[in-house]
């Protein structure tokens, strides 16, 4: 008998959350307003009340930081090559340079060596990527970006609820982002948002996410700043609040999957595979995503195929972002990354979310076994 599919994630909406939002659809009010009020409230409340405005995506919250620090034509931005292409796509937005340092093989984040040693004199800000939930150093992060004057734009679309030294990531830093695309650990459909320092950088927030606009009394209006159509709405509001209340059992059940998966690849699995199992952080990381790096030996399109025809549902995340067509054109190439170009050719996801149960671990990992035997 051929076993249900099981899919790489699958976010999982309560009937409370759904009946929230049909309550918005009959309100009359379905953009931005309450639920977007209460939702950015819930969020700086749990970022130790900083503040925090909400947005359409995960991606022009990065945008937004960038220019809300200044960065713009001229200046250099160094980032990790191995993330989501919007990373390195918000430095050109802004007219910058992304400069791409490698990554360290183990943890598969930026190298924070290979950070300072691309600083220069145009270096304006640092964007790190806690690949998979999993933070970077942070003490020596802001170490560097000290000493160097540095902005840092946190690209923890992927940490919703990872910690660093028992702080959570995002009530400490500087300008933090995060994602609640479908895929993520909480999610609002698709939105993001952005913590911010102080009022006047939650203002300016406010302006860029709306067309720059700032109203006063019964019909005044000024724009005073170029901004765009960012804004989140209260139904994805709504969505983010239903999920936001189960932000602690959720990051719980994920760290215990990712437990399983380790107890049941075992000790011997590299040495016997040469595959490479992700760090095994039980503390810091959320654990959005379960990473294998494959063997040389093995083809990514081959493994992801023999997988999927048992039913276990694969993605990989992600090709190395200096590789593809739009960096090449600009002047990037091959050999300036080695590890990343190696990960981003070789890396695979396997499923992880928060409603999977223990014999789908099992299943996940017994069909890795079988392919790499």
């Amino acid at each position: 008998m051929t076993q249900p599919f099981l899919p790489f994630a699958k976010p999982t909406i309560d009937e409370a959350t759904i009946a929230d939002v049909a309550a918005v659809l009959r309100s009359g009010w379905i953009t931005s307003g309450p639920k977007v009020q209460a939702f950015e409230k819930t969020l700086s409340d749990y970022f130790g009340g900083r503040p925090v405005r909400t947005f359409n995506s995960g991606t022009c919250t990065m945008e937004i930081a960038l220019r809300i620090a200044g960065i713009g034509p001229g200046d250099e931005v160094i980032t990790t090559p191995i993330s989501w292409v919007a990373t390195a796509n918000v430095i050109l937005e802004v007219g910058a340079t992304p400069v791409f340092a490698d990554i360290d093989p183990v943890t598969r984040n930026i190298d924070l060596d290979k950070v300072e040693a691309a600083i220069t004199p145009r270096t304006r800000a640092i964007i790190p990527v806690y690949l998979s939930g999993l933070p970077v150093d942070m003490d020596r992060l802001y170490r560097i970006a000290n000493k160097h004057g540095l902005r840092i734009v946190e690209d923890a679309a992927q940490a919703i609820g990872s910690t660093w030294k028992g702080r959570r990531i995002g009530a400490f830093g500087d300008l933090v982002s995060f994602s609640f695309q479908a895929n993520k650990n909480i999610t609002c459909s698709e939105g993001g948002c952005l913590v911010l320092n102080n009022a006047h950088e939650a203002r300016l927030a406010e302006k860029y996410r709306l067309q720059g606009v700032t109203r006063s009394g019964m019909d005044g209006l000024e724009v005073d700043v170029l901004g765009g159509k960012f804004n989140m709405t209260d139904i994805a509001a709504a969505i983010g609040l239903g999920q936001f209340a189960h932000i602690e059992q959720v990051t719980r059940r994920r760290r215990d999957l990712a437990a399983r998966y380790f107890d049941l690849f075992g000790p011997d699995f590299e040495a016997q595979t040469g595959a490479q199992l992700p760090p095994c952080e039980m503390v810091n990381s959320n654990w959005h995503m379960f990473q294998l790096v494959l063997p040389a030996r093995i083809k990514r399109a081959d493994f992801m195929t023999r997988m999927m025809e048992m039913q276990i549902g694969i993605g990989y995340h992600y090709p190395a972002i200096h590789l593809l067509a739009l960096y090449r054109e600009r002047g990037y190439r091959e050999g300036i990354c080695p590890v990343a170009e190696g990960v981003g050719r070789q890396i695979v996801s396997l499923p992880m979310f928060a409603t999977m149960q223990d014999s789908d671990v099992d299943r996940a990992v017994n069909a890795v076994k079988s392919v790499l035997s």
